[in-house]
């Protein structure tokens, strides 16, 4: 009896010896550990701190503080004294007057050097210009060799093709007193001959009835 059961025990170790192999064989391969989950969104979010009261600044206020964020970025700038600013100010001023200096004697340069290129401008001969001629009728000659002629102007209108009449009156000089009110006479351009005379009277067309 204990022979056949110590066989049967020796039989069934060999084959759980033998179905463990293949068993691992089919076995599945073990999962990945799954990556750590994000902690909760209420554990994460960290309890709000209090908002930091708004602080109201006057309009002087802010220009003071627009100062200090300049002055804090120019650096050292800000802590130059006025002397200095005034030695920083000069420097830059000869710096611009060197270059000034520099940029003139190079165009000095260029203009004398294009000299030949440039020809003189030839003088222009005295031309007599042309008088104006009007004809009008005189309206007083009161004064002493001077005469007031009216001069009656009549124009079509560029828009409204209408007729439109105008008259301007003009002092000349009548050096023999010739002519009267309402003769019709020519006057010409003339040299100024007192404040208001720049005419001078050609020839009377047609006495007054």
């Amino acid at each position: 009896m204990n022979t056949a059961a110590s066989t049967e025990d020796s039989e069934a170790s060999a084959e759980a010896a033998t179905a463990k192999p293949a068993a691992e064989e089919q076995a599945p391969p073990a999962a990945e550990p799954a990556p750590e989950e994000p902690a909760p969104a209420a554990e994460a979010a960290a309890p709000a701190a209090p908002a930091e009261p708004v602080v109201q600044l006057s309009p002087k206020e802010r220009r003071q503080a627009l100062r200090a964020r300049r002055a804090a970025k120019t650096g050292q700038r800000a802590t130059l004294t006025p002397e200095e600013r005034q030695a920083e100010r000069e420097q830059n001023r000869k710096q611009k007057a060197s270059a000034r200096r520099t940029r003139r004697a190079s165009e000095r340069t260029a203009y004398k050097a294009a000299a030949h290129e440039r020809t003189a401008t030839p003088a222009r001969e005295h031309e007599s210009g042309q008088q104006k001629t009007r004809q009008g009728v005189v309206v007083s000659d009161k004064a002493d060799k001077t005469i007031t002629v009216r001069i009656d102007v009549a124009r079509r209108h560029r828009r409204y093709q209408k007729i439109v009449r105008t008259s301007t009156t003009l002092h000349a000089h009548d050096e023999r007193n010739d002519a009267h009110v309402g003769d019709t006479v020519v006057v010409r351009e003339s040299r100024p001959l007192s404040r208001l005379k720049r005419w001078r009277l050609v020839e009377v067309v047609e006495r007054a009835r």
